[in-house]
């Protein structure tokens, strides 16, 4: 099995999270399910790339961004057609923090989830 880096991220409504990711950013849900501590575990996908994602714990130090008050990381996703991506999360209400522009690394936006994770979204130049 080749190494995978997947990044896994606090929401504290995994189901709605779920929902939001797959109408805003167009992730697939691949599986969900409940942890012994009651709370629930799942993972999508976009374009064979993984997410995973739980609710935490502030006993394990681990909240949400909208929980601690602050992000203090993001996710950054390479992809083709970054307009139309804005545009699917602006229609389904994605708090878009910066529009698309161009930068020397390509076409970005930057947009915040439901729970305040920043996503940079961009095609790269070329």
């Amino acid at each position: 099995m080749p190494t995978e880096i997947i990044p896994y991220l606090f929401f504290r409504d995994v189901p709605a999270a779920l929902e939001w990711l797959g109408r805003a950013f167009g992730f697939d849900e691949e599986m969900r399910h409940a942890t012994p501590s009651g709370g629930m575990h799942a993972q999508m996908t976009f374009h064979g790339q993984r997410i995973m994602m739980g609710q935490g714990a502030t006993s394990w130090g681990m909240v949400s961004p909208r929980d601690a008050g602050m992000a203090t990381t993001g996710v950054f996703v390479y992809l083709d057609g970054v307009d139309a991506h804005h545009a699917r999360a602006r229609d389904a209400g994605a708090d878009i923090v910066h529009p698309p522009r161009d930068e020397p690394y390509g076409r970005t936006y930057t947009v915040r989830d439901l729970d305040g994770h920043p996503w940079f979204f961009t095609t790269p130049p070329g």
